[in-house]
């Protein structure tokens, strides 16, 4: 099969292609049978030698069955020697096996996500705040509690070595008392 394509020339950074015809099989810039024009895109779009096409031979090739690519056709369509329109790959632009699995991954999540809204909107709402609350107080009760013992404890701890204990006096008085009684009953008899 043969095809009407560019041949890459030029140095780096600084293209020059030349439109030749070539076997379908043999390499980009490889082997061709006939130069049959030349395109340098560093030149403004206006400008004549941008794009130069020998038709008469350009022609003589397409009669022969030679394929212009999708860029030579362009420029072919340009010069009005062939009818170019847009190529209709229905497959380019569509996602390969992964992507669309990743889709239906996607869709299946968010139908689950929609399921558990729903659920959640069709429950009673006044319930589950009445139980939040419940829970929420006894917590604060227990540390309430807990704070306030711990809070009595240091305070008897502290206040014992400055006070003696209310029953700590009232066995000292009695001592005293019971001191007291023999003394006095002492020199009553005697």
């Amino acid at each position: 099969m043969l095809k009407i394509r560019l041949a890459r020339g030029g140095a780096k950074k600084r293209p020059y292609y030349s439109i030749v015809v070539a076997d379908a099989h043999s390499p980009r810039d490889g082997r061709f049978i006939e130069k049959v024009g030349s395109y340098n895109p560093l030149l403004k779009k206006d400008d004549a030698q941008r794009i130069v096409l020998k038709g008469e031979r350009i022609t003589e090739w397409l009669g022969k069955g030679a394929q212009p690519t999708e860029r030579v056709a362009r420029f072919l369509a340009n010069q009005g020697l062939v009818k170019w329109s847009h190529g209709t790959n229905l497959k380019k632009g569509e996602p390969h096996a992964k992507a669309k699995e990743r889709v239906t991954e996607r869709a299946e999540r968010a139908a689950a996500l929609a399921a558990a809204a729903e659920e959640a909107a069709a429950a009673p709402v006044v319930e589950e705040t009445v139980v939040e609350e419940a829970v929420a107080e006894e917590p604060v009760a227990v540390e309430a509690v807990a704070e306030d013992v711990v809070a009595e404890e240091p305070a008897a701890v502290e206040a014992a070595p400055e006070e003696p204990a209310p029953e700590a006096v009232v066995e000292e008085a009695a001592v005293e008392a019971v001191a007291e009684e023999p003394a006095a009953e002492a020199p009553a008899e005697g």
